[in-house]
């Protein structure tokens, strides 16, 4: 105990240094957790992208391109899954419900998803949450879409609002379906998902928008106003990808090889949770990355801590030449300055940790609202705690090598004063 005394008041009489010391290493180990629980919770919000669906069913390709364009929204299909295949998967006795999606049109670089109406309802993400409209209600006319929150607040549109859709996917707007203006009918609320950028339009309304189409290109020989289209029966013809729901997940592996082995044409069912780890995985290296500097910040305060006790032996040549003409051992006075050392490194975790957990209380809902990425508060996992026991450990280490330089120090190098 009197070791402890004598170490807290020697920090004591050096007050500003040693605060100095503990609050960069209490912003490393923030920065150290703070990327632990942005990645952990990107992760989670990664893998959350879509929940509550058992199956994506598409066109024969890889599971990740699929998942790509179904969900994500990024890139194409290599081919489309026709209406009487999706209509005879859906009355398969293991399916309780059918969701379909086309995608090919877009609105300023957002891409357009023709669906139905159950979509608002099956569609979860984040754990079985559901989507909530910030204003209006889902499309019921033809031409009605709803909006991501994304592309409302880009784009400035408020439920009521024109919007007119562009043939094919690219920002440069070269054919448009101006004659078939849609009505924004709702606003979803913010998901952080793919869904925030995307316009909803209903399944029919992609096959009226397209009807005096043909080849990318609208026929000069016909033409079709919206008003002519509301009185047709409009049937799609195919479908970029299908969200499906079992009644039993038991089930999965065996629905998903009667579509695998579907014999009417080629087409592929994947499990979305295991196909989002897949591609997770494809991305770990800016993972890897992150924690490599976050490390990398830590053994940069741990290096400061040294240099500051460093620094100050010159200034502590007589407290510890004292020390030493009073019988103080090389155990004391070594560990002396390790206890300091380890006092600095442990005030400086702690404070790190209470910091980040009340940075976390603080930005959640903001970073939940703006990015849409929620950030679970628990209580630190075991790597963390791994990680703050190994710098605790490293700083008490890090302060050998001044403590072994302090005792080495003649005694009467310490008692002889300088001018």
């Amino acid at each position: 105990m009197t070791l402890i005394r004598l170490a807290i008041r020697s920090l004591g009489n050096r007050w500003l240094t040693a605060l100095l010391t503990v609050l960069a290493i209490a912003v490393s180990v923030v920065l150290l957790l703070g990327v632990e629980k942005v990645r952990t919770g990107a992760k989670s919000s990664f893998a959350n992208t879509i929940s509550g669906t058992d199956l994506i069913i598409g066109a024969r390709s890889g599971g990740v391109q699929l998942l790509l364009y179904s969900v994500f929204r990024i890139g194409n299909a290599t081919n489309n899954m026709t209406w009487r295949s999706y209509q005879a998967i859906s009355e398969h006795p293991e399916i309780a419900w059918t969701v379909p999606l086309s995608l090919g049109d877009n609105h300023h670089g957002f891409r357009v998803l023709g669906t139905q109406p159950g979509y608002f309802v099956r569609y979860k993400y984040r754990r079985n949450q559901t989507l909530k409209f910030n204003s209006g209600k889902p499309f019921s006319d033809l031409f009605d879409a709803v909006l991501g929150a994304d592309v409302a607040a880009e784009l400035g549109y408020k439920v009521g609002d024109p919007i007119i859709v562009a043939h094919g996917i690219g920002k440069i707007r070269t054919a448009e379906h101006d004659d078939k203006p849609f009505r924004v009918s709702g606003v979803l609320a913010k998901t952080g998902t793919p869904v925030d950028r995307t316009v909803h339009v209903g399944l029919e309304a992609i096959e009226a928008i397209h009807i005096d189409w043909r080849s990318g290109r609208r026929r000069q020989d016909l033409s079709v106003t919206a008003d002519d289209v509301r009185k047709m029966k409009l049937k799609p013809k195919a479908v970029t990808a299908v969200m499906v729901g079992l009644k039993s997940r038991l089930s999965a592996f065996k629905v998903q090889r009667y579509v695998n082995t579907y014999r009417s044409e080629p087409l592929s069912a994947i499990l979305p949770g295991a196909t989002l780890y897949e591609l997770w995985a494809l991305i770990e290296t800016a993972e890897t990355a992150l924690s490599i500097v976050s490390l990398m910040v830590v053994v940069t305060a741990i290096l400061g801590m040294i240099t500051m006790i460093l620094a100050t032996l010159n200034e502590r040549r007589r407290e510890i030449a004292i020390l030493r003409s009073v019988g103080a051992g090389p155990r004391t006075v070594i560990g002396l300055l390790l206890l300091e050392a380890g006092i600095l490194t442990f005030a400086g975790v702690i404070t790190g940790v209470l910091t980040t957990y009340a940075l976390l209380y603080s930005v959640r809902p903001v970073v939940d609202k703006v990015y849409g990425l929620y950030l679970e508060i628990t209580p630190p996992s075991s790597f963390e705690l791994l990680a703050l026991g190994m710098i605790v450990i490293g700083g008490v280490i890090a302060g050998l090598f001044p403590a072994l330089r302090a005792y080495k120090r003649s005694l009467t190098d310490g008692m002889t004063v300088r001018n």
